[in-house]
């Protein structure tokens, strides 16, 4: 570590804990779609298309344009059933399997600027939306433009299979949830798999004890250039560590990416030490394994939700339509409770690094 210039997030460091015997370290064989899917009904519907009639009228009014710049707050309108719906999608991601989606969106009725306004309103029934990137871009256009994946490009603007993570493990602050609203899905290939982060932990307890506590130390992670010029280019944070939910029990917290952290020891220039190549080995070896994940493909329309500190997601590999208007094509949305809503979590004044 010496010599080498990071982003210290080791104030995270917990002590070991043992997962405990809930509903949150499931395994994929058991997991039902009545776990995980919900659906729009027609009062739910009939209050998205009023929203959506809403953004067209603001699209469209003779008001000065800087109004149309306003923020749309979902607090400003009354759709009682959406905020069930999402009540639902949010116990979900809390207290069960930590994945939903919801069916669906009628995105053939209205324009995609406008869907997606919809889904930036809907998502902060889950949560206080936050920015994906310095620019403070808040909805993410996830598709492939065609670039090259390596350092510096994220792999969500490419076509190539990403392996079990969670968005911005090496973040400061990272996410507690993640959405996605599809607009249109890949020709072939493009899905996504889910899997218990509490599972993996306690797997890795009674698989692998003697890599577990090399976990909860701090490791390198590649920041993907995602950073101001002249700031650390990696992390220092452990894989797992342990919060207290408002209720004073214990949630995980997992910055889950081997990718990433093998990566940003060659960023640091620097070797990785025998325990720590060992924990992520252990790692890929427990998620390659059927019974761990559960798959699911995200049809065009749907929105999902999943828990990003308890939950691993991956997305196989895909093949776009040649089409310009029928490629793969997902909104993505960021959102958190603590800390502010820029890319850092912190105020723009604290944002050096």
């Amino acid at each position: 570590m010496a010599g080498t210039n990071f982003l210290d997030c080791s104030h995270e460091v917990t002590p070991v804990l043992t997962v405990p015997d809930n509903k949150r370290a499931w395994l994929g064989t058991d997991i039902k779609p009545a776990d995980w899917l919900f659906s729009f009904d027609d009062k739910a519907i009939d209050e998205i298309r009023t929203l959506a009639s809403v953004i067209q009228d603001r699209r469209h009014s003779d008001h000065h344009p800087a109004d149309t710049e306003l923020p749309m707050l979902a607090d400003n309108f009354n759709i009682p059933h959406c905020r069930q719906l999402f009540k639902q999608l949010k116990n979900t991601l809390d207290n069960t399997v930590g994945f939903a989606v919801a069916d669906k969106l009628p995105v053939d009725d209205y324009p995609t600027d406008t869907m997606a306004k919809v889904f930036w309103l809907l998502g902060q029934l889950i949560g206080q939306p936050v920015s994906q990137k310095h620019n403070s871009q808040m909805i993410y256009d996830v598709r492939n433009t065609g670039a090259a994946f390596g350092y510096g490009v994220r792999g969500s603007v490419t076509n190539v299979e990403l392996n079990f993570h969670t968005d911005n493990a090496f973040g400061r602050v990272t996410p507690q949830y993640v959405g996605l609203f599809c607009r249109h899905p890949a020709k072939k290939g493009g899905v996504s798999r889910f899997c218990s982060l509490y599972a993996l932990h306690d797997q890795i307890a009674k698989s692998f004890p003697h890599v577990l506590e090399r976990l909860y130390q701090p490791m390198y992670y590649d920041r993907q250039k995602e950073h101001p010029e002249g700031a650390p280019p990696v992390t220092w944070a452990p894989y797992f560590s342990w919060t207290t939910s408002p209720d004073g029990g214990q949630r995980l917290r997992a910055r889950a990416n081997t990718s990433l952290v093998r990566k940003g020891y060659e960023v640091a220039e620097a070797t990785m030490d025998t325990a720590l190549v060992d924990a992520l080995d252990a790692i890929d070896e427990i998620s390659k394994q059927p019974h761990f994940w559960f798959e699911a493909a995200l049809e065009k329309g749907q929105v999902q939700y999943l828990n990003n500190q308890e939950t691993g997601h991956y997305r196989s590999e895909f093949i776009d339509f040649e089409e310009a208007d029928k490629k793969r094509h997902l909104y993505r949305s960021w959102h958190r409770s603590e800390g502010h809503w820029s890319y850092h979590g912190e105020y723009p004044s604290n944002q050096s690094t």
